[in-house]
C-alpha cells in the first residue's frame, strides 16, 4: 500500500513539472526595453556606449540620445540623470542627488544632454574624493538617464561613459 501511495505522488509530482511552462528567460541574456534608447554619438563601447570630452577644448561633453522614429513614441522628458558608479541612484524613489534639479521636458526622439567637465567635478565626484580628468582616462562616475516617454513608459538606458581624450 506504501509503495502504490509513493509511486502515486512520484507520478503526480513528475506530471506537474512536466506541465509547467518554461519562461524564455535564462538568467544569462538581457532583457531590452520594447523601444530601445541608442547613444548616437558613441565614440566606443566599453561595453557600455562611451563619449569623449577634450580637456584642451574646454571640456563640453555631449550625449545624444535618440530612440528610433519607427516605434511610434517620443521622448516626453529626462526625467532623472544621476553621475554615479551603480544604477542604484537612478533606480531610487529619491528626489535629491540627482544630475539635474528637475525634468527636462523634451517631446522628440532625440535629445542632446549637454554639461562640461567642471561641472561635472562640481557635481559628479560625489563621495569620490578627487576626480581625474588626466587625458586617456575615463571619468569615475557614468551618466545615467531615467527617461520617460509620450505614452509614459520609463526606460532606464545603458549608463554612458565620458573619455577624456587630452
Amino acid at each position: 500500500m506504501k509503495k502504490n501511495i509513493r509511486l502515486l505522488s512520484f507520478l503526480f509530482i513528475t506530471l506537474v513539472m512536466i506541465s509547467c511552462k518554461k519562461e524564455d528567460f535564462n538568467g544569462l541574456s538581457d532583457m531590452r526595453p520594447a523601444v530601445p534608447v541608442t547613444v548616437t554619438n558613441a565614440i566606443d563601447f566599453r561595453p557600455e556606449p562611451t563619449v569623449s570630452t577634450s580637456k584642451s577644448a574646454g571640456g563640453a561633453i555631449q550625449i545624444t540620445l535618440a530612440i528610433p522614429a519607427s516605434t511610434g513614441r517620443t521622448i516626453k522628458e529626462i526625467t532623472k540623470v544621476a553621475a554615479s558608479t551603480t544604477y542604484t541612484q537612478i533606480q531610487s524613489g529619491g528626489t535629491t542627488g540627482f544630475y539635474t534639479s528637475a525634468p527636462i521636458p523634451v517631446n522628440s526622439t532625440t535629445y542632446t544632454f549637454n554639461t562640461s567637465l567642471a561641472e561635472y567635478v562640481i557635481k559628479g565626484p560625489g563621495t569620490i574624493p578627487t576626480v581625474s580628468t588626466t587625458a586617456g582616462t575615463e571619468l569615475a562616475k557614468r551618466f545615467y538617464f531615467l527617461i520617460t516617454l509620450d505614452d509614459g513608459s520609463v526606460i532606464i538606458p545603458e549608463s554612458v561613459r565620458v573619455l577624456v581624450t587630452d
